[in-house]
Parts: C-alpha cells; structure tokens; sequence
C-alpha cells in the first residue's frame, strides 16, 4: 500500500514538473492572435515560431541537463533548469517585439528541456522495461488534462488581462511545481552512482549511444512523430479559426481532440504487457497512413467537413498517445546505466527533428490540410522503416560511461 501511494506521489510530482512543457505550448496558442496584434506581426505564419522555437530551445537544453544530472544529481540539475526557464519567461513577458519574444522562447525552451530531462531519467532511475512503459502512460494519462485546459486558461487570460499575463502564470506555475519536487521528492541518483563530468568519455559515450542501431532507430521515429503533432500544434488555431471560423470555441475543441491522446495513454498502460511496445508501435503507425488516406479523400480541395476534421484529429491523437507511451520506453530500454546522458541525447535528435519537419513545412500553411496530410503520411511511412530497422538487431545495453 505505501508502495502504491510512493508511486501514485512521484507520479504526480512528475507530472506537475512536466507540465511546463505542455502549458508552454498550449497556453500560448489562443494567444497567438493577441501577440500578433500586439507586436504588428505581418506574415501570420510567423506565430508559428513562438512554438517552435520554444522546441528548438529544448534541443540545446536537452544536450547539456543529461549529463550535468548524472553528475549532480536529479534535483539539483532540475533547479538550474527552471532558473533559466524562468529568466527566458521574463524576458518573453516584457518584450516590445517579436524578435525579442522569440529569443525568451528558445531560453524557456533550453531551461524547460532540463525538468523534460530530468524526469525520464528519474523514471528510468527507478523503472525498467515494461514497467517503465507503463508509468510512461500513466503519467502521459494525468498529464493529457494539461492540453485540455490549458488553452482555455490561455484565452481567458490573453482575453482579461492581456498576452502578458500568460507568461506570468506560467513563471507562478514553475515556482510551485519546482518547490514541491524540491521539498517532497527523494533523490533518485544517489552521490556513489554520480558521474564526473569529463568531456572524454561523455563524447565516446554519447557516440556509442548514437551508434546504438536500435536506440537511434527509435529517437529519429520520435522525433518523426512528434514532427507531426509539432506542425499540427503550431498550424491548430490557425485551421480551427481560418478553414472553419471556430476561433472562439477553439478551447473546447482542443480539449476534447486532446482526450484521445490520453485515452490511448491509458489503454496503452494495459495493453503494453500484452501486445509489447514495438507491436502497437506498429499499429499505430499504420494507422495514421490510413488516417492521412482518409484525410485526403474524405474531402475537396484539402478541406472536409467539420464533423470529418474532428473524427480525424482525435483518431490521430489517439496513435500519437500510444506512440509517444511506448517509442520513449524502447528507446531508454538500453540504456540504464546512463540514463541521464541517455536521456539527453534522444530527446535532442527527437526534437531537432520535429522542428525541422514544424519550421521547414509549416511555412507551406495554405489554408487547407494538405501540409498536414503530407506530413502524416511520409512521416508514418519512413517510421515504419525505421522501427523495422530498428528490430533487425538485438539492442545492445550502454550501462556505463566509456573512461
């Protein structure tokens, strides 16, 4: 019973440090008008970058906080982390321009990338196998409620107070999220199983990671996917407001495409021990080719109906759900004796990816699903290549640093 409650606690402490990842991005869609307005922002398409950009931060960030935890410990990383998340939040709040808005959101992504860091490998720490991925969906299930309210909070906010405001709650939020992990939460990485950090072995072992068949196969397929949920955040309020004039009951239907995603987190705690990681892997990743076919003619001219868009987006949401539960657990499984650098290293090649697919296709935004559609469907089927590659070999376990 203690057991159970120590979980259900690390769970929810998990949960609450994370959830500035969610709610940097959620909370700042509905805003996105105002910050356009506000700033004099000529090319709409230009706001997509105060979501990417955030994610382009995280890939620096994700690089630095593996290593600096494995030698300083899991708490102690997580703290210098949320100091420059809440630097970069301050300067997002106070900016007279665009440009300036966009260099506090790559510094609150570099910072945010160090709680994102820190708490899979407090997962990993304490977890492994298909225990790990069932915590993974446990935590993706809590923390779905984010998306789901976040944008609301983000328009009532942006609505009464002003876009600047959302950058206020979101510093309030990682005060208290931080001082309860820093009060409550045991050290999961003890000082005898700290690493020094030396730019040696952290190089040779960072390459024997990258190196690793199975693990690399497995960080660039989630990097391909979260790609797609990258590009389909950044164009959302855009699509909802523009193709279907929606742009005010756009919360509420962000929510609720946005229990799929937790549903199928949910389901995927259960069915994991049965089917296995990389069999609803596959699943799901034939799913959404079907589900970029059934986008494309389901409709004229880019575009189906509403009724259509939604039945689709929450279909997608649900195979994203159970992709991101299980590709970060197979990715992380080899990799228990290093799993801050770990860690770092696949999140890094997850998220350069994903803003590369976000930045390079986003700007192709038309009005219509058609970029959305392209990206679904090449994205799915070179996952698939991918994950095929990825089991052509036993993966070999990185358990220690190479001296």
């Amino acid at each position: 019973m203690n057991s159970e409650r120590s979980s259900a606690g690390f769970i929810l402490r998990v949960v609450a440090i994370t959830s500035l990842v969610a709610l940097s991005m959620d909370a700042m869609l509905p805003a996105l008008p105002h910050i356009g307005q506000s700033l004099q922002v000529e090319d709409p398409n230009d706001l997509q970058l105060v979501i990417t950009l955030f994610i382009f931060g995280m890939f620096f960030g994700e690089l630095f906080f593996g290593p600096l935890s494995d030698a300083i410990g899991r708490k102690n990383c997580l703290l210098v982390g949320v100091v420059i998340y809440c630097c970069g939040t301050l300067l997002s709040m106070f900016a007279p321009s665009l440009e300036l808005l966009l260099g506090g959101r790559i510094i609150q992504g570099v910072g945010v990338s160090g709680p994102k860091i820190i708490s899979r490998a407090m997962v990993r720490d304490q977890f492994s196998g298909n225990p790990m991925a069932r915590v993974f969906s446990f935590i993706l299930t809590v923390f779905i409620c984010i998306p789901m309210v976040a944008p609301a909070l983000g328009q009532g906010i942006a609505s009464l107070w002003g876009w600047r405001v959302v950058f206020l709650f979101l510093l309030v939020v990682a005060v208290c999220s931080t001082a309860w992990i820093m009060v409550c939460q045991p050290e999961t990485l003890p000082p005898e199983k700290r690493t020094r950090i030396r730019v040696g072995p952290v190089l040779r072992t960072s390459l024997l990671i990258l190196s690793n068949r199975s693990v690399s196969c497995y960080a660039t397929t989630a990097g391909l996917i979260f790609g797609i949920l990258l590009l389909y955040l950044s164009t959302s309020q855009a699509m909802f407001a523009q193709i279907y004039g929606k742009d005010k009951s756009f919360p509420l239907y962000f929510a609720i495409l946005s229990t799929g995603f937790g549903a199928a987190a949910l389901l995927n705690s259960r069915l994991v021990f049965k089917y296995g990681m990389h069999r609803l892997c596959l699943v799901a990743l034939i799913g959404l080719v079907l589900l970029g076919g059934f986008f494309f003619f389901g409709g004229e001219d880019g575009v189906v109906s509403f009724s259509l868009f939604m039945i689709g987006c929450y279909t997608l949401m649900f195979f994203l759900g159970l992709l991101f539960s299980n590709l970060t657990a197979l990715a992380m499984q080899p990799l228990g004796g290093v799993a801050g650098l770990g860690a770092s290293l696949v999140s890094a090649v997850s998220s350069i990816v994903a803003v590369a697919i976000s930045v390079s296709c986003g700007r192709f935004y038309d009005n219509t699903l058609y970029v959305l559609i392209s990206v679904l469907v090449v994205g799915a089927l070179f996952s698939l290549i991918l994950l095929f590659g990825a089991q052509r070999k036993q993966a070999e376990t990185v358990d220690r640093y190479v001296l």
